[in-house]
Formats: C-alpha cells, sequence, structure tokens
C-alpha cells in the first residue's frame, strides 16, 4: 500500500568530526522517501529549484518513488549547512535558504489523493492541513514537526495535531509541547491533544511508543563507527510508517514492530553522510539488523521460584 509524503527536498551541506560533504541530497520527505520505499512505494510531494540535478531525480526513481508530486519552480533548491561535534545528538545549523521552498504549496495529483498513509514531514503545520483537504479517506495520518513550530506557530500546530493519528517527535520537542518535563506525563498531555500514539525519537537513546495500552522502548543499535546523523529521524519515520502500510496492519504488535524497522533504518542512515548507506543497502541487511535488535533486546523473566 503506497505511502504519501509531503516534506522538504533540500541540498545539503554537512560537517561532522568524521568528514564534511557540500551540496549532498537531504531534505526530511527524501530521507523518509528512500527508508519507506523498502518496504511500500511512495508518493512524495515537494518543491525544488532549476538547480536539482538529474541525478537525484534518478536516485529517486530507482527506488521506485513516485515524483508525480515533486513540483519544479523558477529559483534555487531549499539548501541547509549544519554541523556536529562529538555529541552527534546535537546539530547546529550555521545557515538556512529557503529559497523555492518559501512559496511551496503542496498541490496533489488525482492519483495521490486515494493514499490510506500520509506522513505530513517536518513543514509549516499550515502546509500539513493543505495536503489533509485534499487527501480523501487516510487509513493512517502521521506527523513530525519541530521546535521552531510548537514555539512559532503553537496553534496551528494543535489544529494538525488534533487530525493525526500519530505524532512522531524528539524528546526535547515532547517536553516543550507538552510542558512537562517525564516523558510519561509528556506522552499523556499529547495524546490528549488527538494522536491515538506519540513516538518519541531519542538519537543514540532509541525511541518510545506511547499508545493507548502500552510503552514500548527500544535502544538504539549499538555502531562502531556513527559517521553523520542528518536524516536519521526521517529515516526512523519511514521505516515505521513504511512497515505499517507493507504490514496493512495497526495493531500493538504491528507498532512495535514498526518501531525496530524504523529504528533499524535510522541505524543505517548514519553510517554514511547523505543518502550514501541508504542506497547501498539491501533487504537482507534490513532483516539481519531487525534480527540483531531482537538478539540485543532479548532476556529472561525472573524464575517463579526466585527467592
Amino acid at each position: 500500500m503506497a505511502v504519501l509524503v509531503v516534506g522538504s527536498v533540500a541540498l545539503d551541506s554537512v560537517r561532522t568530526p568524521f568528514g564534511e560533504r557540500r551540496e549532498v541530497l537531504g531534505g526530511s520527505a527524501t530521507y523518509f522517501s528512500v527508508a519507506a520505499s523498502f518496504f511500500t512505494p511512495v508518493k512524495l510531494v515537494a518543491v525544488v529549484g532549476e538547480d536539482f540535478a538529474d541525478e537525484h531525480r534518478r536516485l529517486l526513481t530507482e527506488r521506485g518513488i513516485d515524483l508525480s508530486g515533486l513540483q519544479a519552480a523558477p529559483g534555487r533548491t531549499f539548501r541547509w549547512k549544519g554541523e556536529y561535534g562529538y555529541d552527534l545528538n546535537v546539530a547546529r545549523t550555521l545557515r538556512t535558504e529557503l529559497n523555492v521552498f518559501a512559496g511551496f504549496r503542496p498541490s496533489l495529483p488525482e492519483h495521490y489523493r486515494d493514499c490510506e498513509y500520509v506522513f505530513l514531514a517536518n513543514i509549516d503545520p499550515d502546509l500539513q492541513r493543505e495536503v489533509l483537504e485534499q487527501v480523501r479517506s487516510p487509513r493512517l495520518v502521521a506527523c513530525d514537526t519541530m521546535d521552531f513550530w510548537i514555539a512559532g506557530k503553537r496553534e496551528s500546530l494543535l489544529r494538525t495535531i488534533r487530525r493525526v493519528d500519530i505524532l512522531l517527535i524528539n524528546d526535547a520537542e515532547a517536553r516543550q509541547l507538552s510542558g512537562e518535563s517525564s516523558l510519561v506525563r509528556a506522552a499523556q498531555t499529547i495524546r490528549a491533544l488527538g494522536p491515538k500514539a506519540l513516538v518519541v525519537k531519542r538519537g543514540e537513546y532509541g525511541a518510545m511508543l506511547f499508545s493507548e495500552s502500552s510503552v514500548f522502548a527500544a535502544p538504539a543499535y549499538p555502531l562502531e563507527a556513527p559517521v553523520d546523523p542528518t536524516g536519521a529521524g526521517d529515516s526512523f519515520a519511514g521505516g515505521f510508517i513504511g512497515h505499517l502500510a507493507s504490514a496493512r496492519d495497526l495493531s500493538e504488535k504491528a507498532m512495535r514492530r514498526a518501531i525496530i524497522f524504523g529504528s533499524v533504518m535510522a541505524s543505517f542512515d548514519v553510517e554514511d553522510f547523505s543518502l550514501g548507506r541508504l542506497v547501498r543497502l539491501s533487504r537482507e541487511e534490513i532483516h539481519e539488523r531487525y534480527r540483531a535488535f531482537s538478539n540485543l533486546t532479548q532476556f529472561e523473566a525472573i524464575p517463579e521460584d526466585a527467592s
């Protein structure tokens, strides 16, 4: 079952302690789309400028991603420049150039409007709702956001959140949105705003799922040599939503499996700059790492006769 994603397609310049890359393919919708494409077809809605290279289009189409909703506008493609220190959980933005993204108004091709699975990547909440107005009967709507929208467009964001089934944000954003320091209380407060489930992305500390019936936590995969965390959260979302759409199952068990698949995709993303590791990835490697996650978290219950 195809997933519809709306978000940014960008050209990133990134520096980490392990190297530097300039003007490489990035953006929230890009990372999500490539990660999700391992599980299910993807329909992408975004905007790029006249300088967007054909090689980037080919990379996406070779993954089977439908680019009918990728608008080409006069001007330059959205650009982001940032750097990371040895704490790869913290990104420092050096420059943001919205360019054509500043005037972006999402317009869905007709064959996109019946998508049952929708992911609203991190963009203006007004634009997120514009997409929802164009989708006929989605089975699942998931949403991401960031501190900028929480602080600057809170009321608009709350209107969007009321219409989504799953909210995916990091731990700092969950605390900011809820006003609670405890993630458990934050989840209760956020779920009262509308979403049936909250997924909290915690970087190198893993991810947590707060649903109607339970709390589930998964660690991050222990990597020997992470290189660049850019796009890890969006890759997580791609694995998470991609699995749910592929399985056509929204049960508690399916959501827990989706958390692990999301963590698997994020762990591969950070092994190289840009999409370098994801485009070399195979389904066999994904399943092998999923099994490694299972072994990582498996433990025996305390025997009943233990004192």
